[in-house]
């Protein structure tokens, strides 16, 4: 009544940190407008032509490890169970690379994590345990929020693409520049990377 923005306090306002590489993975998805061949409406406009109505949506499926900071994303069609799940395992095999096991993942309580049996099959095969956030608590998964807008500034409206393919064909080397180069606030100005070989004990 009074005209003051009336904002949701949150439960919990401390900060926290898991220990080492793979304790805890924070997942989700980031949909995004596909872009039609030429360029959308940020290269050309506003306009009825180039808007791009009716060519659906590309869904990022997105990881970040809690305690390195290590990113990994995918681009799919859908965030069904099934598709959340080969996610999963691919990402498990991106960390496993990396020397890191996932021991716990935690995401919202959309369908295609808590409900999807395709998806909980998938985390109970790799050991994998599964977390979730309370309802309308998204900041309990602020590390990988924060990535999807991170992502989103940097990559997918860093510039006006002139097609859908070319946006996609970019997400890796951000990803690469995410990891391997870019300095971390929340992690004392270190890269993703040197959290990762500071744990195998290969960082000074």
């Amino acid at each position: 009544m009074t005209g003051q923005v009336i904002r949701a306090a949150r439960r919990s306002g401390n900060r926290y940190e898991h220990p080492h590489p793979g304790s805890l993975v924070h997942i989700d998805v980031k949909k995004l407008g596909r872009i039609p061949a030429g360029g959308g409406w940020r290269a050309h406009g506003r306009s009825e032509d180039v808007r791009g109505r009716g060519i659906g949506y590309d869904y990022v499926h997105t990881a970040i490890d809690d305690h390195s900071r290590l990113a990994y994303a995918e681009i799919h069609p859908d965030e069904k169970g099934a598709t959340a799940a080969g996610f999963l395992r691919r990402a498990a095999a991106f960390y496993a690379g990396h020397g890191v096991h996932i021991e716990r993942v935690i995401s919202d309580n959309a369908f295609a994590y808590r409900t999807s049996q395709v998806f909980r099959d998938a985390a109970a095969e790799l050991g994998i345990v599964q977390k979730f956030i309370r309802p309308h608590c998204p900041w309990t998964n602020g590390k990988v929020e924060r990535l999807n807008r991170t992502l989103a500034a940097e990559w997918a409206y860093s510039r006006p693409w002139t097609s859908n393919t070319d946006r996609a064909e970019a997400l890796p080397t951000w990803l690469r520049h995410y990891n391997l180069e870019r300095p971390h606030l929340g992690i004392d100005g270190h890269r993703p990377i040197d959290r990762i070989n500071n744990a195998a004990g290969q960082y000074t």
